[in-house]
C-alpha cells in the first residue's frame, strides 16, 4: 500500500527501528524530504536530529539524471556514477563546475538550516541515515561514505522505499538497512505516496528547532 505522506511513512518506520532505541541512536535526515520522515523516528526513539548535507551531481542539461553526488564536510566527499558519465560523455570540466555548484548551494543550505547550531557528534555512537525514498542511491552512498569517516559505531541505512537492487548495493556501505517497501518494477519515490507535496525550507528549520542537539526527543509544544 502506498504511504499517505512523509509523516505517516516515518511512523511506520519508527515502529520497524523500535529495537534500535536502547542504542541510543543519533538520527540523521537528508533534507529536505527526509526531514519529516526522520523527525518521526527521532520523536519514538528519544534521539537527536540532525542533517547531512548530500547533493546529487545531476548531467548537465538533465539534471534529473544522477553522475554522482557530493557530501559537505572539511573534506568533501564525491561519489561518481561512472556508467552515466560514460554514457553520457560528461567531461571532467563539466563534471567539476556541476561539483562546485552543488558544494556552494550546500554552504548556502548549512547556513540556512543550522545556522550556529552545533553538530551532533557521531563517533563511536550508532548512526542512522533517513530519507524519504531512494532511486539510484548514489546521494544517500555519498552520505553513508562520509559519516563513515566520522567513526561511528554502528551505521544504519532507514527509508520508506526504494529498488531492490539498490538496497542490495547499499548493504555493502552500511551495518545494517532498513527498508520498507521493494516495488517491483519501481517507478519512483513519489509513485509510493499519495501525497508527495515538496518539503519547504521553513519547515526544515521549524522541525529542527523543535529537536534539541543533545537529544531526548522533540521539545514540548
Amino acid at each position: 500500500m502506498p504511504f499517505l505522506n512523509r509523516v505517516e511513512a516515518g511512523r511506520r518506520l519508527a515502529d520497524a527501528l523500535a529495537g534500535w532505541k536502547d542504542r541510543h541512536p543519533v538520527i540523521l535526515a537528508l533534507p529536505r524530504g527526509g526531514v519529516p520522515v526522520a523527525a518521526e523516528i527521532a520523536a519514538r526513539l528519544s534521539a537527536p536530529l540532525d542533517l547531512v548535507l548530500v547533493r546529487k551531481l545531476g548531467v548537465p542539461g538533465r539534471p534529473e539524471l544522477a553522475m554522482g553526488a557530493v557530501v559537505d564536510g572539511a573534506e568533501p566527499i564525491t561519489v561518481r556514477n561512472e556508467d552515466v558519465i560514460a554514457t553520457v560523455r560528461v567531461t571532467p570540466v563539466a563534471f567539476e563546475a556541476v561539483r562546485q555548484r552543488e558544494l556552494a548551494e550546500i554552504e548556502r543550505r548549512r547556513r540556512f538550516y543550522l545556522g550556529a547550531r552545533p553538530p551532533v557528534p557521531v563517533k563511536d555512537r550508532c548512526v542512522i541515515v533517513v530519507d524519504d525514498g531512494i532511486a539510484t542511491g548514489a546521494t544517500v552512498r555519498a552520505a553513508l561514505r562520509a559519516i563513515r569517516r566520522r567513526g561511528p559505531a554502528q551505521l544504519v541505512l532507514a527509508t520508506p522505499v526504494a529498488p531492490r537492487d539498490v538496497i542490495a548495493d547499499l548493504s555493502e556501505e552500511a551495518d545494517a538497512v532498513v527498508c520498507l517497501e521493494t516495488p517491483q518494477p519501481f517507478w519512483a519515490v513519489g509513485a509510493a505516496y499519495l501525497d508527495f507535496d515538496q518539503v519547504g525550507d521553513e519547515a526544515v528549520i521549524a522541525t529542527l528547532a523543535r529537536f534539541p542537539p543533545e537529544g531526548g526527543g522533540p521539545l514540548p509544544p
